[in-house]
C-alpha cells in the first residue's frame, strides 16, 4: 500500500516535491458536501428499483432483469409506488429525506462529536442506537440492522449483536450503508479508517460482509486525490484493487471482486456481467456461495455478497461518471440503492457538490431531514449538507491533529508524506 499512498499524494498535493501534503480546506469541504448530496441523489434514485428485480419470481422462476433500455420508463414495482426510472431530486423548497443508507452514518457522526471520541465504545454505540431509533414499527431497519437492534434492547452489546450464534443475518448488507463515511475521516490512512470502524461493523456484520465493508472504507479513505491530475476512472481502479487485498482470497466476496473484473476486461456489456454473475452466484451457488438457498423470503436479496458483485458492475462499468455508475448501480438488481447510495456518496466526494450539481439542470435542496428514518436529534431533526461537511471536517481535523501526527490551521490540512 507504501506505493500506492505515495503515488496518491503526488496527486493531491500542490507541490510533489515537498515532505508534506497539503489538503485545502475549501476544497475539503465541498468534497464533503458533495459526499452528502451525491449520496442522497443516488439513494432516492435507487429506491426507485429496489427489490424490483431479484433474479427469481416468487414461485422461484427465473425472470429477466433490467436492461439500460429501462431507464426513462416506468419501473416494474415489488414495493413502493409506481415511478419513471430516472434521477430523483428534493426541490429547492423541499427537504431531503433520510434513509437507511445515510441515517445511521449521520447518527455516527453525532455521536463522535457528542462523546468527543474517535473510538465509539460498545455502550456508546448500544446508547445510540436506543437513543434514536424507533423501538417499533416502522423504523427503517431490516434483517442486521433490526436483529442487532432488539439484540441491544434486550441487553445484548456490539459486537456480540453481530455474532453468528445470535444474528443469523450478519452476512446481510447492512454495514455497508452504516460505515462508509469513516473512510473519510482519515484521509488516506485506510488503517485507522479501519480501527475507527472496527465496532461499528461488527455491531452489523461479521465474515464477508465485514470484509466487503471494509473494502468500501478503505476505498473511501483513498478517494482523497486531485481529480483534474488524474483521470477518476483509472484512479478508481487502482484504489480498487488496493481495497480488493482486505479481501481474504478463499473468500466468495474476492472471487466476487476477481470475476467482475476479469467480466468487465473481457468488454461484454455490464448487462451480460450482471446476467453471469447471477448465473454463477444466485443459482449455480458456485464459490460456496449459498444465500440463494439460505434466505428463502427472498433468495438472499439483501445479502452483501450479491449486492456486493452488483456493486463492483456498476463500479467498473460506471467508470468514474457518476451519472453512469448510478444508473447502472439502480438497473442492475436486487437492493440497488446500496450500491448506488455508495458509489453516488463517494464520487460526489471526489468531484465536489458544485461539480455534482452542475450535473443535473435541477435546482435542489441542500437540507437534510434526519428524523424521516430517526429521532431525538437537535433542531427537529432539521440539517443542511454544508453543516453536515462541517461537521465531518472536525472529525478529520482530530484524525490528522491527533493520529496522523498532521497538522490544521485555518485554511488548511497538513499530512506527513508516507
Amino acid at each position: 500500500m507504501k506505493k500506492l499512498l505515495i503515488f496518491l499524494f503526488v496527486f493531491i498535493s500542490s507541490c510533489s516535491n515537498s515532505e508534506k501534503i497539503t489538503i485545502q480546506k475549501a476544497e475539503l469541504l465541498d468534497k464533503l458536501e458533495g459526499f452528502w448530496i451525491g449520496q442522497s441523489i443516488a439513494n432516492w434514485t435507487g429506491l426507485i428499483t429496489e427489490m424490483n428485480k431479484i433474479g427469481f419470481s416468487k414461485d422461484g422462476k427465473q425472470e429477466p432483469f433490467y436492461t439500460s433500455e429501462n431507464w426513462g420508463k416506468m419501473n416494474e414495482k415489488s414495493w413502493g409506488s409506481s415511478q419513471i426510472i430516472g434521477f430523483k431530486f428534493a426541490k429547492k423548497d423541499s427537504l431531503w429525506g433520510s434513509d437507511d443508507d445515510t441515517d445511521i452514518e449521520y447518527m455516527y457522526q453525532e455521536l463522535l462529536l457528542d462523546k468527543n471520541t474517535l473510538l465509539l465504545t460498545d455502550n456508546q454505540i448500544r446508547d445510540g442506537w436506543l437513543k434514536h431509533i424507533k423501538k417499533e414499527e416502522q423504523n427503517y431497519l431490516w434483517v442486521s440492522n433490526q436483529k442487532a437492534f432488539d439484540l441491544m434492547i434486550n441487553g445484548t452489546l456490539p459486537p456480540e449483536t453481530s455474532s453468528p450464534k445470535l444474528n443469523p443475518h450478519y452476512e446481510m448488507i447492512d454495514a455497508q450503508l452504516t460505515t462508509e463515511v469513516f473512510g473519510l475521516y482519515s484521509p488516506l490512512n485506510p488503517e485507522f479508517a479501519l480501527l475507527m470502524s472496527s465496532l461499528p461493523i461488527r455491531t452489523v456484520a461479521r465474515e464477508n460482509a465485514e470484509w466487503i465493508s471494509q473494502f468500501y472504507i478503505i476505498m473511501h479513505s483513498l478517494s482523497y486525490f486531485n481529480k483534474d491530475e488524474i483521470s477518476v476512472k483509472e484512479k478508481i481502479n487502482l484504489i480498487a484493487d488496493e481495497a480488493r487485498k482486505i479481501l481474504p482470497n478463499d473468500s466468495y466476496s474476492a472471487k466476487m471482486y476477481d470475476y467482475v473484473k476479469e467480466k468487465y476486461q473481457s468488454g461484454i456489456t455490464w448487462e451480460a456481467a450482471r446476467d453471469s454473475l447471477n448465473l454463477r452466484y444466485q443459482i449455480n451457488q458456485m464459490d460456496n456461495y449459498m444465500w440463494a438457498t439460505k434466505d428463502e423470503s427472498c433468495y438472499g436479496c439483501f445479502a452483501a455478497g450479491i449486492n456486493f458483485g452488483a456493486s463492483i458492475i456498476s463500479l467498473l462499468y460506471g467508470e468514474g461518471d457518476y451519472k453512469k455508475t448510478v444508473k447502472i448501480a439502480a438497473l442492475c438488481g436486487w437492493d440497488s440503492d446500496n450500491p448506488a447510495a455508495t458509489w453516488g456518496g463517494m464520487l460526489g466526494f471526489i468531484y465536489g457538490a458544485d461539480d455534482i450539481k452542475k450535473l443535473f439542470e435541477v435546482e435542489m435542496s441542500e437540507k437534510y431531514n434526519i428524523h424521516r428514518t430517526r429521532i431525538n436529534f437537535s433542531n427537529d431533526g432539521i440539517d443542511d449538507f454544508k453543516n453536515m461537511a462541517l461537521k465531518s471536517m472536525r472529525i478529520i481535523e482530530k484524525v490528522v491533529t491527533e493520529k496522523l501526527n498532521g497538522k490544521s490551521d485555518n485554511n488548511k490540512l497538513v499530512l506527513n508524506k508516507i
